[in-house]
């Protein structure tokens, strides 16, 4: 059975383990308490998963999902993830992030910048434009009409596919938007951010994202 390694624990991080959990896989969390603050959580996902450190639960991952603030990425477990592919749920908050030139001036998207701290992990963007609590109501089965899509990117096709099979798991279509270097038209004050839509309205709302909203 596949295990994902979740870090980060938060809204989206639990919504996702929820939602792996609902589907068969096994869960390995983490968050920067230490694994003693998820017990409740632990309990209501069952025996499907347990709590351990970020570097155990990059260790036990078959497919990693970060969900960690943008400025602690040089915080994550960069010889657990080796090889990995790894999911990258992050936008970029100046509010919290502190001001990053290289995205102010659209030069860099959040998503390459994982890539550079995790040089050897397979990067994949996912669930950065969905409200956390509609990772677990809003999907749909395949063929429904109007089913609600989200977006990935990535430079690996491996990792591009898992997130594709996921999502559909999950009850979503996906739009692949292609690379990581184009992963910002779904990021934050985009048009795709955070709305309901189906796969033909998020193309249009991709198509029409200016890089410097």
């Amino acid at each position: 059975m596949t295990t994902l390694g979740i870090i980060g624990a938060g809204h989206i991080g639990s919504q996702v383990a929820r939602a792996a959990v609902a589907h068969g896989y096994d869960v390995v969390i983490a968050n920067s308490r230490g694994p003693e603050t998820l017990a409740s959580l632990i309990a209501e996902l069952g025996d499907r998963a347990r709590a351990a450190t970020a570097a155990e639960a990059a260790a036990a991952a078959d497919i990693a999902v970060v969900t960690i603030p943008l400025g602690r990425i040089d915080e994550l477990p960069v010889d657990e993830l080796a090889g990995k592919i790894v999911l990258d749920t992050n936008n970029y908050y100046f509010e919290r992030d502190g001001r990053i030139e290289a995205l102010d001036k659209g030069e860099t998207t959040t998503s390459e910048l994982l890539q550079r701290q995790l040089p050897t992990s397979r990067i994949a963007k996912a669930f950065n434009h969905i409200m956390a609590r509609d990772i677990t109501t809003d999907g749909a089965p395949a063929g429904s009409e109007n089913r609600r899509a989200l977006a990935t990117a990535g430079d690996d096709a491996d990792a591009v596919e898992f997130v594709t099979r996921f999502y559909d798991e999950l009850g979503f279509d996906t739009v692949n938007i292609g690379p990581l270097s184009e992963s910002w038209r779904v990021e934050r004050d985009r048009p795709a951010y955070v709305v309901r839509q189906n796969a033909e309205e998020l193309r249009a709302n991709l198509a029409i994202a200016n890089r410097l909203p």
